[in-house]
């Protein structure tokens, strides 16, 4: 589908932080953690020089998917209560401008990362843009209700970039932590989806509570939540985390499931947009459980990933029972 064009009222000049913003700096800020604990806890000594490079390429990496994305879904963005102050479609930012911002870093990020580190790496990254740009945000997104789903292996794969950039190769430790992202990525947005579904509809944009309601979605949260937490907990037993680590994934999964229980027992998305302004948080009643949920996703991945990541920093000994 080709990208339909925004058509905002009014024209005011860019600024640079509008430019930050194509590059979605909180998604970056993500990919950047999860990328560095992917690099320290590979079993490898990297320069701090190259390490840094690695990361900066990773963060440059995941800017130019933002800026592509926002580029081609500046009219899905138009149409929606909590991206349409985007600068593309705000108009302070030229659609060109931002496409042309996202294939430059794309092609800095690429072959900084091949010439300073590994090739292996390079191309991870590569795919993981391309995923992002091209498989997911123009056609997964648009077509089916399973876009988080399967796109969510493009924010996935960072940890098992930062693993290649420091060893040259990807075991199966490093796509452990792609799993985890991976399925944390649909209980996390869909969660999120249940009080922004008028959003998605207005926009076009077939997420699952859409297509296939507020109940069912609730349900899928439900089930691919019991599917998480065991992955969550498996680094625990497979030679990466420690006791630690055993213990804030173990609680926090618990926490997790409860909450899922709780959002899957309530009414959340079967009522009009429950939001009291733009923003994710600020909710009423019926979107509470949701919200919650979503609220706690964030932490605990972030928990997942400091705690494996303080854990190699400070050398702590790795729980071996099924190495």
């Amino acid at each position: 589908m080709a990208m339909a064009t925004a058509h905002p009222t009014s024209r005011v000049p860019a600024r640079w932080q509008d430019y930050v913003q194509l590059l979605k700096p909180r998604v970056m800020s993500l990919v950047v953690f999860t990328a560095l604990t992917g690099l320290v806890c590979a079993p490898a000594h990297v320069n701090p020089i190259l390490g840094a490079v690695a990361i900066l390429c990773i963060a440059v990496g995941a800017g130019a998917s933002g800026a592509l994305n926002m580029w081609y879904d500046a009219d899905i963005d138009a149409a929606m209560r909590r991206t349409r102050g985007r600068p593309v479609p705000a108009g302070r930012v030229q659609g060109a401008d931002a496409l042309a911002l996202g294939v430059v870093l794309s092609l800095f990020s690429v072959m900084l990362m091949g010439m300073a580190l590994n090739w292996f790496a390079a191309g991870l990254l590569a795919f993981t843009i391309l995923f992002y740009a091209v498989v997911y945000t123009m056609w997964l997104k648009r077509w089916t209700a399973q876009n988080i789903v399967i796109g969510g292996l493009a924010g996935a794969l960072p940890p098992v970039i930062g693993w290649a950039a420091a060893t040259g190769a990807a075991p199966a430790n490093a796509w452990l932590l792609c799993a985890i992202i991976f399925m944390w990525t649909p209980p996390h947005f869909w969660a999120l989806s249940l009080y922004t579904s008028e959003d998605y509809a207005k926009a076009g944009v077939p997420m699952l509570p859409v297509v296939k309601g507020a109940a069912a979605t609730r349900l899928q949260v439900l089930i691919y939540s019991l599917m998480l937490i065991p992955v969550c907990v498996a680094p625990a037993f497979s030679g990466l985390g420690g006791a630690i680590y055993l213990g804030v994934s173990g609680l926090g999964g618990l926490v997790f499931l409860l909450l899922a229980w709780r959002l899957y027992r309530s009414r959340a998305g079967e009522a009009a947009d429950p939001r009291n302004d733009d923003g994710l948080y600020d909710v009423r009643a019926g979107a509470r459980d949701a919200r919650n949920l979503f609220a706690f996703s964030i932490l605990y991945l972030a928990l997942l990933f400091a705690t494996l990541l303080g854990e190699h920093l400070m050398g702590a000994a790795p729980l071996e029972l099924f190495r």
